[in-house]
C-alpha cells in the first residue's frame, strides 16, 4: 500500500554543529526538511487529532534535539532526527529528512545531507 506524505518544510533552528573549533562556539542556522510517510485515512475520516500523526509534537521534538545536542557532523544529526521521527509515532513508516547548513560553503547557499529511514 502506498502511504500519504506529511511534510515539515524549512524548519530553521539555531544549534551547534560542525568540526571546526569556531563552529563549536556559537549556534548557527540549521535548516531541516522532513517528509514522513503514513496512512492518514483514519484521521481524515474521524477528523480527530488522536488519529493523526501530530506534526506539532514532532516539530517540537526536532527543535529540542537540535538545540540540545552538539553533533560534529550533519550526517549524524540527520540520522538522529530521522530516527526520532520514527520513534515518536508508530504510524510513520518511512522518513526522508534533509539537514542543511546555510552559508557553510563559499559561493553556495547551503550544504546538506538527505537520509531515508524506514521502520524495520
Amino acid at each position: 500500500m502506498e502511504h500519504d506524505r506529511i511534510h515539515i518544510k524549512d524548519l530553521l533552528v539555531m544549534g551547534i554543529i560542525g568540526i571546526n573549533p569556531e563552529e563549536r562556539l556559537d549556534p548557527q542556522e540549521i535548516l531541516v526538511n522532513v517528509t514522513m510517510w503514513a496512512d492518514t485515512r483514519a484521521a481524515a475520516a474521524s477528523d480527530d487529532i488522536a488519529d493523526a500523526v501530530n506534526y506539532r509534537t514532532i516539530n517540537k521534538a526536532l527543535i529540542a534535539h537540535i538545540e540540545g545536542t552538539r553533533p560534529m557532523l550533519v550526517e549524524r544529526l540527520a540520522d538522529e532526527l530521522a530516527n526520532l521521527c520514527l520513534e515518536l509515532d508508530q504510524r510513520i513508516h518511512r522518513v526522508e529528512l534533509t539537514v542543511e547548513k546555510p552559508g557553510a560553503l563559499r559561493h553556495a547557499r547551503s550544504v546538506g545531507v538527505t537520509v531515508t529511514r524506514t521502520r524495520a
